[in-house]
């Protein structure tokens, strides 16, 4: 009876780290991609304190020589060579699954909130001509990545040359987007060909390293 029990609470106990460990990363798969360049993007979910799993559909990663990265509706395009770039590389990931969450759980109302509190000059490339950070999903995104990892190490991270993720203080930031999205919500579905992208980065290929996947 004893030894029933305990397998029980085993069973019971490996359970709950199985959905805490996917309640932080989310649900995704890989098309295409490097054992290496994937576990970059295993790597870049798992160390921002963001609840990937609010987005309420799996999310397919798509891997290869895309030159830019860029999502659309359910999916996510990262370039390979971004992805070999190690460390560097997470913060753009975060932004492009920033993007998912814009999909899939704002409406029209969030949407108009969030502007208002980051700036824009629309929501999301329906202006055309519009220069990458007047886009307000851009700044979301963006304000998303490195609210949620503040490190010195993210490529997200505000500069004086270039505040697309600073426009709101990280705490205010935060707050803001726990009253918006606290718990998964039924929001209305942006068009299928919605397009949003990545800010431009520079990778110095002289320090690109090689992390070990644990």
């Amino acid at each position: 009876m004893r030894r029933a029990a305990l397998i029980l609470l085993t069973g019971v106990l490996a359970l709950a780290f199985a959905q805490a460990g996917k309640a932080a990363g989310g649900s995704y798969v890989f098309q295409g991609g490097t054992a290496y360049e994937q576990a970059q993007v295993v790597s870049a979910l798992d160390v921002s304190s963001f609840n990937w799993s609010l987005i309420p559909q799996t999310i397919t990663v798509h891997i290869g020589a895309y030159g830019d990265s860029y999502s659309t509706y359910g999916n996510v395009y990262l370039d390979a060579s971004l992805l070999d770039s190690g460390e560097f590389s997470w913060g753009v990931v975060q932004h492009e699954f920033g993007h998912q969450v814009d999909f899939f759980l704002l409406d029209d109302a969030k949407r108009a909130i969030l502007q208002q509190a980051l700036g824009g000059k629309d929501w999301c490339y329906e202006v055309p001509g519009l220069q990458h950070s007047d886009n307000a999903c851009e700044r979301f995104a963006s304000e998303l990545a490195w609210a949620y990892w503040p490190s010195a190490q993210n490529s997200m991270r505000p500069t004086p040359q270039d505040d697309e993720a600073g426009a709101m203080p990280v705490a205010a930031f935060r707050t803001l987007l726990t009253q918006l999205i606290g718990a998964p919500s039924t929001a209305t579905a942006p068009p299928s060909t919605v397009t949003a992208y990545a800010p431009p980065v520079k990778v110095n290929t002289a320090k690109k390293k090689r992390l070990r996947v644990r």
